[in-house]
């Protein structure tokens, strides 16, 4: 009976540390590290999203618009914590030369001690640029 209770206090305190662990993480996640978030992500998803047969062919960048949407979403999914929820919103994006202008907006879902709720949005304008020495 004894080792019985042990296990469910084993339980309890496990899903008391998890609890906890979402709490931090929510609090301690700044509005710094979502907008570079946003930017390393826009740039790499850019960089995949590159037609590579229109490089080859004009000498010029450009991006395919579904694919750039679809990367984005992708690495953002991966990188985004549990804790939040996320209005992704891209309101611009030209294939040539490669443009994006997109907003993500977080929103938290955890309780919070003050009693203050509001949502953080970060908006970003990104130019991919190469190099070409003509």
């Amino acid at each position: 009976m004894k080792e019985s209770f042990w296990g469910y206090f084993i339980i309890v305190i496990g899903i008391l540390g998890i609890a906890i662990v979402f709490l931090f993480q929510d609090i301690t996640s700044t509005n710094d590290q979502n907008y570079y978030l946003v930017k390393e992500i826009t740039e790499a998803a850019m960089i995949d999203s590159v037609d590579i047969a229109y490089y080859r062919k004009y000498d010029k960048l450009a991006i395919d618009k579904e694919k750039f949407v679809e990367n984005f979403i992708r690495r953002y999914a991966e990188s985004a914590g549990f804790t939040k929820t996320y209005d992704i919103n891209f309101f611009d994006i030209v294939e040539m030369p490669p443009k994006v202008s997109l907003s993500v907006g977080a929103k938290s879902n955890v309780f919070s001690f003050t009693g203050d709720q509001f949502d953080i949005v970060n908006r970003i304008d990104a130019i991919l640029e190469t190099t070409n020495i003509e």
